[in-house]
């Protein structure tokens, strides 16, 4: 019989794992996937698609997700694409409605607005809504990971069926050699890792022969532990074909710094 992978092995678990938070004082609807309601609000308006205004005036972003939004430097006199259907859909999904928060980070983010997964009065989970439409990607850190593997999921039909974003040249998974022309953006890159490196306990995957000018993506000593309390060795990614996800930045070539196991999906 075939010997699975380690690594097929431990992205299946994450994928079927269910996430469980501590049981709320506030009576709430019951949710899907173990979450459990940290907070019941009500929105009033859709500020854009990830982003709502609260009745109480305080204003709540979707966690782990990134609606169309233009760019640094994009003309402002201009609609970027899909921004206004963005904003529409997360009103229709989320306005008139009592809304249960789950907070799977800190509950506020570095602008000072809650920061949680979102589901509506019924149970329905709004990021995955939106992911499915194809009007959001996964944009998820090691803090707010809870409950992402589902959301890829959710990301990937919408992505195969080209809805939304994804029929978009500017959201299209980049190749290796298509990297230099993105740094300083969040993007998804998809390519085979050919060797993997452990320097000074930072962890490195690499996609090309020259370390010094090919993609990367690099894992420092801390995240590439978690790697390993998670059942995944950094050598477990050589000869596979992954999808890495985050902010390309240029270290001795295009880089994407890992925080978590979430960031890199194997292609089976």
């Amino acid at each position: 019989m075939a010997r699975l992978h380690p690594l097929r092995i431990s992205v299946f678990v994450l994928m079927t794992a269910v996430i469980w938070r501590p049981l709320a004082a506030e009576a709430s609807p019951a949710l899907p996937f173990g979450f459990q309601a940290d907070a019941t609000v009500e929105a009033v308006a859709a500020i854009d698609g990830d982003t709502l205004e609260l009745s109480d005036g305080r204003l709540l972003r979707l966690a782990a997700i990134q609606a169309p939004k233009a760019p640094l430097g994009f003309d402002e006199t201009k609609s970027w694409p899909l921004e206004d259907a963005g904003r529409a859909a997360l009103g229709e999904f989320a306005l008139g409605r009592r809304l249960s928060l789950v907070f799977t980070g800190p509950p506020r983010n570095r602008y000072g607005r809650l920061h949680a997964q979102v589901f509506d009065d019924e149970g329905g989970w709004i990021q995955a809504a939106l992911l499915a439409a194809g009007l959001a990607r996964v944009v998820s850190t090691a803090e707010t990971r809870s409950g992402v593997s589902r959301l890829l999921a959710a990301e990937k039909v919408a992505r195969a069926k080209g809805r939304g974003i994804w029929a978009l040249p500017f959201y299209r998974v980049l190749t290796t050699d298509q990297t230099g022309g993105r740094l300083r953006s969040f993007q998804i890159v998809e390519g085979q890792v050919l060797a993997t490196a452990v320097v000074r306990g930072r962890g490195y995957l690499n996609f090309g022969p020259d370390r010094r000018s090919d993609f990367a993506a690099s894992l420092e000593p801390g995240v590439r532990r978690l790697f390993e309390r998670e059942g995944i060795e950094i050598s477990d990614y050589e000869g596979l074909r992954v999808r890495v996800r985050g902010w390309l930045t240029e270290v001795n070539g295009p880089m994407i710094e890992i925080t978590h196991p979430e960031q890199i999906e194997v292609i089976e």
